[in-house]
């Protein structure tokens, strides 16, 4: 969002901001608010947020046009947060560069259905001090359209607002960031 515009990047296009009524490539913005877009393609509208994961129409052709590219818009607060799935259940994750590990609390383990107690037994230090948790091993990470394989991570006792995507995660690709922008280029 940049005031009452959205900033649009269609393709592989750069961003370009849109005033609501006005359309870009084949995208109309309807209405702006907030952190979030309504935008048309087609006659099918869809409400965008800022940081949410690249958004794909009908007739879009189906295959991912990333082609291993991950885009994360910074939110308002500058943080870079992104809906995603872990072993196919919906997540909200914040990137944390300084995490060696994905992170989540016990009750988003439970919630997306991890046996987390079978996991190993470790004791780790976090912001917060020293804890107990659970390492485990994730079948599947998906942030966007790219997903990721056996991906380590940790169940902590603490709640937690968001599922904190660390470098488990993080180094299987390239990382650039350009101002609000994050790229994440999967590395083969």
């Amino acid at each position: 969002m940049l005031g009452h515009k959205a900033l649009l990047m269609v393709g592989n296009s750069a961003p370009h901001s849109v005033a609501p009524g006005d359309t870009y490539q084949g995208v109309k913005v309807i209405s702006t608010a907030g952190d979030q877009a309504v935008v048309e393609i087609d006659g099918q509208r869809r409400t965008l947020r800022v940081g949410d994961a690249p958004a794909r129409f009908a007739g879009d052709g189906g295959s991912p046009a990333s082609g291993g590219k991950i885009t994360i818009a910074a939110g308002s607060d500058g943080h870079f947060t992104a809906p995603g799935s872990i072993n196919g259940r919906a997540v909200q994750f914040l990137v944390d560069t300084g995490a060696s590990v994905i992170g989540m609390s016990v009750s988003e383990a439970e919630r997306v259905g991890l046996n987390y107690k079978a996991g190993q037994p470790v004791r780790m230090g976090t912001a917060n001090g020293v804890t107990q948790g659970w390492r485990v091993r994730l079948d599947s990470v998906r942030v966007g359209d790219v997903e990721v394989s056996g991906v380590d991570a940790v169940v902590m006792p603490q709640p937690m607002t968001y599922v904190l995507l660390g470098n488990s995660f993080l180094t299987r690709f390239q990382m650039q960031r350009d101002n609000d922008m994050m790229t994440l280029q999967r590395r083969y």
